[in-house]
């Protein structure tokens, strides 16, 4: 017999707006929650349409020839040569938040969804029902062609992108190549131009690519990166009225900073997280299966936030709700089976655009890839720094702040071993060492942490 856990402690309500997010695969969703989430796409295109803005920015910086003109930033193919634009990752990581966030808006009981390309790859599969993603082909005017111009990752694709240890090698072949690429391609329509986020499916496509990053991030723990802020999330965009925040990317390489949980296999573990009611009054985290809640899960005096399973919640050791906050624990029995009524799915074709006709050139790097890196250490660090070379170079390496500072910054030549010394002086904290050769190539970009 199904239990309800319910924890009530002192009714104390934030008043501010919170991030929450239990992802998963969208065969793991509810039919509540695979309607309610069409129903938010399409009120979506309503009003203020953020879709169409999404795509329009998409679009407008995509990629530049940066020879023309160096200053101008873009949102692709920077690797392996410019490094210090690199924000493919994070950018996207921060799109599908913004997404995901106007969704909750319309329904926080919601949230995005991913479509695991790598074995759903069947024309008639459920992801394409006309009760789903289906219709919005026809009533977006999306021109669709599945299948004609693949092919979809396969699952040692993606073994290979885990293999990688160098963050910005991996974020390089992440993007340019079938992992990334293969969706976009297979799918047709919009979705192998520049306008690509016109498609809903867009959405799922790049919450599969933010797991990957995810599941890569628990694996090697040096996700980083040089710059410090980030196209349309530079502080100084405004959609509907409000600007959007300054966001630095290296503060998002943990999606629990954005309050973002994945689930899957029927497991979705919530840990190492405070409950701070930032975006919502109460921050709800919702999964058909298994929810385990513990491990410095932590709700402070005054924050709210209810946690809602299908089948079971199991609270562990490490799981805070202070005195003064609201904490629920529920087992959700009225929307197990209902499906929510279709909201009016009117026609809404996007105005013309010619990008629309602009295929992307999934760019071929060309350059020689071969690791030069063989091991960098000890990591955390007290005094130095030591990086081992698989051949003699001439090199520059900087160590950087995480506010983007030039801390030290020094010359080698003709060398296989680099050894940065005397950096007892700085403080404790996380700090990016990088190499760059002769022809200003990023070898290596690294986060690591002073003790």
């Amino acid at each position: 017999m199904k239990q309800i856990y319910r924890i009530l402690i002192l009714l104390c309500f934030a008043h501010s707006l919170s991030a929450q997010s239990i992802r998963k695969n969208y065969q793991e969703m509810t039919n509540y929650e695979k309607t309610a989430l069409v129903n938010a796409f399409y009120e979506l295109r309503n009003g203020p349409d953020l879709f169409n803005d999404l795509a329009v920015f998409h679009s407008q910086y995509f990629n530049f020839d940066n020879t023309i003109d160096p200053t101008r930033l873009d949102l692709h193919f920077n690797l392996p040569d410019e490094a210090e634009r690199e924000i493919f990752l994070a950018w996207h990581r921060r799109q599908m938040f913004e997404m995901e966030q106007a969704v909750q808006n319309i329904n926080p009981k919601i949230s995005l969804a991913f479509w695991n390309t790598t074995n759903d790859q069947a024309l008639n599969s459920a992801l394409w029902d006309e009760n789903f993603m289906g219709s919005f082909n026809t009533n977006w005017d999306l021109r669709r062609r599945l299948g004609h111009d693949g092919p979809l990752p396969t699952p040692s694709e993606v073994s290979v992108l885990y293999g990688i240890s160098n963050f910005f090698q991996f974020s390089n072949e992440f993007e340019r190549r079938n992992v990334h690429r293969g969706a976009h391609v297979w799918t047709g329509g919009a979705m192998p131009t520049p306008l690509s986020p016109r498609d809903p499916i867009f959405y799922f496509h790049h919450v599969y690519a933010d797991f990957i990053w995810y599941n890569w991030e628990e694996i090697h723990h040096n996700s980083a990166y040089i710059t410090t802020s980030m196209l349309r999330y530079d502080g100084t965009y405004v959609f509907n009225g409000q600007t959007l925040p300054l966001v630095n990317p290296n503060d998002i390489t943990d999606t629990r900073s954005l309050g973002v949980f994945y689930g899957s296999d029927g497991l979705a573990k919530l840990n190492n997280y405070i409950v701070s009611n930032t975006y919502r009054p109460e921050e709800i985290f919702y999964y058909q299966y298994r929810i385990e809640v513990g491990n410095n899960f932590i709700i402070p005096e005054g924050a709210n936030c209810r946690i809602e399973s299908v089948n079971e919640i199991k609270l562990l050791p490490g799981f805070v709700a202070d005195s003064g906050s609201k904490f629920v624990a529920s087992i959700d029995v009225a929307t197990t089976q209902q499906r929510p009524q279709n909201k009016v799915r009117a026609k809404n074709p996007y105005n013309y655009d010619e990008n629309i006709n602009t295929a992307i050139i999934w760019e071929e790097d060309n350059k020689d890839d071969t690791p030069i890196i063989i091991d960098s250490y000890p990591n955390p660090f007290s005094d130095k720094i030591t990086i081992k070379l698989n051949k003699n170079t001439n090199c520059t390496v900087a160590v950087y702040n995480m506010m983007g500072g030039v801390i030290r910054e020094e010359a080698f030549h003709n060398t296989n071993t680099i050894i940065i010394n005397k950096l007892y002086g700085l403080s404790p904290g996380f700090y990016v060492i990088s190499v760059v050769d002769a022809d200003g190539k990023i070898l290596l970009a690294k986060r690591v942490i002073k003790m």
